[in-house]
Formats: C-alpha cells, sequence, structure tokens
C-alpha cells in the first residue's frame, strides 16, 4: 500500500534540556479563563464553564520563527497564553489524576481574527475560521515537569517594547487540572496534545512589522516578528 501522495511532516515542538521533538496530535483551547478579559469582551466570568475551540496541529510556529499576517482580516489580535503539553490522557479523567498526565509546559499565542470572531458571534456560527487557521499558534519550546506544576508567575506580552497584557497564571478561572477534567469529558485526550489556557486581558489589534515577546515566568519566552504573506 503507497500514499496517493507525500504525507505532510508531523508537526514538533523543541522540548529544552532534552535531544528529542514532541509530536503534536491536536491543539485545544479554553476561551475566557481570566476575569478581565472576559469582563473586556462583555461577558461574566461566573456564568458559564469553560469554553473550549481547537486549533490544527500544524498551525504551530517554533523556533521565534516569524508569523505572516493572515489573509482574510484586517483585524489580528494577540492573545498570550500558558501552554499544557499532555505526556497521557485518557477519557473522563479524575481531578486526583489530572495533572499525571502532564509532560511539560510553554508560552504560546493564541492569535484570532478578530473580526471574522465577531461576525461569527453575531451570526451564531462556529468561530473555526477565526481561530483554526495557519501558523495561528507559536508556541516556545517545552520544559518538562520536574518536580513542581507552575500555579502561580507573571504571565505578559509586548508589542514593540510596550506592555500590552500583564497578569498572573493563579488568576486563571479553570485551574490546569480542572481543563483537562473537563475536556476529558468530551475528547479522549492522549500524548501530543496541547492545550493553550486562555489569555489575560490587553488583547489588541498587530500589523506587519510588529515585533511581538511574550512569556511566562518560570516557563519560558517568544519573540517573533509578524511579516507579510509571501504568494
Amino acid at each position: 500500500m503507497t500514499y496517493l501522495f507525500t504525507p505532510p511532516e508531523l508537526p514538533v515542538v523543541p522540548v529544552t534540556s532534552l535531544d528529542a521533538l514532541f509530536p503534536v496530535h491536536r491543539i485545544y483551547c479554553v476561551g475566557q479563563n481570566y476575569s478581565d478579559h472576559v469582563r473586556e469582551m462583555g461577558g461574566d466570568s461566573r456564568a458559564n464553564p469553560p469554553v473550549f475551540f481547537s486549533k490544527p496541529a500544524d498551525a504551530v510556529v517554533t523556533g521565534n520563527a516569524a508569523v505572516p499576517y493572515p489573509q482574510a482580516t484586517s483585524d489580528l489580535h494577540h492573545e498570550v497564553e500558558l501552554v499544557v503539553a499532555l505526556g497521557s490522557g485518557g477519557r473522563d479523567i479524575a481531578l486526583s489524576e489530572a495533572l499525571a498526565c502532564v509532560f511539560g509546559y510553554a508560552v504560546g499565542i493564541d492569535f484570532t481574527r478578530r473580526d471574522l470572531q465577531a461576525l461569527a458571534k453575531q451570526a451564531g456560527k462556529p468561530w473555526d475560521t477565526a481561530k483554526g487557521f495557519d501558523a495561528s499558534a507559536p508556541v516556545s519550546d517545552i520544559v518538562p515537569v520536574h518536580d513542581q506544576h507552575p500555579q502561580q508567575g507573571a504571565i505578559w506580552l509586548e508589542v514593540n517594547g510596550q506592555r500590552r497584557q500583564q497578569a498572573d497564571i493563579s488568576e486563571m478561572i479553570w485551574s490546569v487540572p480542572d481543563i483537562i477534567v473537563e475536556l476529558s469529558k468530551f475528547y479522549a485526550l492522549c500524548a501530543g496534545d496541547l492545550i493553550f489556557t486562555g489569555t489575560p486581558a490587553g488583547v489588541a489589534a498587530t500589523v506587519v512589522g510588529d515585533h511581538i515577546e511574550a512569556g511566562v515566568d518560570g516557563v519560558g519566552n517568544l519573540a517573533f516578528d509578524i511579516i507579510a504573506m509571501q504568494d
């Protein structure tokens, strides 16, 4: 049996301190997981359970490579997030077992075509075109878990040296174990899954030529440019 065409390369993320790569299976994302961001988007942080959506695995951008400004939008927003990398999974995972599924952590940007998302919300339609596009998930190298999981630490993002997003991961409405438990009620989680855990307030537009730096204290950093899309 042969392939009809050469299959695409498997998306991977480097792992710090290891001569190994993390193969990406799926990318899950959590929306509205910081109260200040929920408020800036016009929601109520206490009213609803987690909002889940996804991105294609090959949306990852690694090695601080430049990110091309995507087509079909004039309002591309940055959203810095703590990223969870799973080393195991399952269905209906118990809260007491959730952290045992975590291989490590990274820093990610959930890029959003905000104009398309606004139109989708108004029409009651899915967010796929607003969230799941090419190069929409830059991510830092993954830091393996050793003794402790990060429970607090500054999460921040700067554009051209100007601080736009600033919070602490301890302010997440739904903790990492909470998210894993809830996701496993809907999906069979497995090794290779990445979970973007939500962004704090301060999301805003970015344009071609912008330099973005972001980080989570104790986890890692990102630094890359937004460039024009090439034909």
